[in-house]
């Protein structure tokens, strides 16, 4: 896991050590944020991560359904937005002040900031894993015609990063 002692190192780490750069507020689709599904039965569920979750900044997470912000140990603060993509943005935006918004997914979240040619840059990292069914991160979407281009490719040895930026 990133940020811990043991593990690899690399291509693959450097890259992904390069996310976490300069970061200063996340957006999350609801479904990385956990697995409670429609209105939220009562406030006790906190995240996947524990009492301290690795962002370490403001963290906007798209649901219909309404939840006080939650704060965190270590500077982590949940907020929880139901007016859509384009709000989440201008308060994460805010929040950031100046850093750049990191957005964490998941693939419905990303499709739609995509879509809305909302994305200034994308890092795929390509592993060669079979998962079976899932959803379609690209599928459907016209990239070159929503003005994104692939401005990066770095072979590592667990996987292919790809980075996508928006033209202009």
């Amino acid at each position: 896991m990133h940020g811990n002692e043991d593990g690899e190192t690399g291509v693959d780490d450097d890259v992904a050590a390069q996310g976490f750069v300069g970061i200063g507020a996340y957006i999350l689709g609801r479904n990385m944020f956990g697995p409670v599904r429609g209105p939220w039965p009562d406030e006790s569920w906190k995240g996947w991560w524990g009492d301290e979750p690795p962002y370490h900044t403001p963290v906007f997470v798209l649901t219909h359904h309404p939840r006080a912000p939650l704060e965190m140990a270590g500077g982590t603060t949940f907020h929880f937005v139901t007016d859509g993509i384009q709000s989440a943005l201008e308060q994460a935006k805010d929040a950031a002040s100046g850093f750049d918004v990191r957005l964490g997914g998941g693939v419905r979240t990303i499709r739609q900031y995509l879509s809305a040619a909302l994305i200034d840059e994308l890092h795929l990292a390509i592993v060669p894993v079979l998962l079976g069914d899932g959803e379609h991160l690209l599928g459907g979407l016209n990239l070159p015609v929503l003005g994104y281009e692939c401005a990066e490719r770095i072979e590592g040895a667990r996987a292919t990063h790809v980075t996508l930026r928006r033209r202009g």
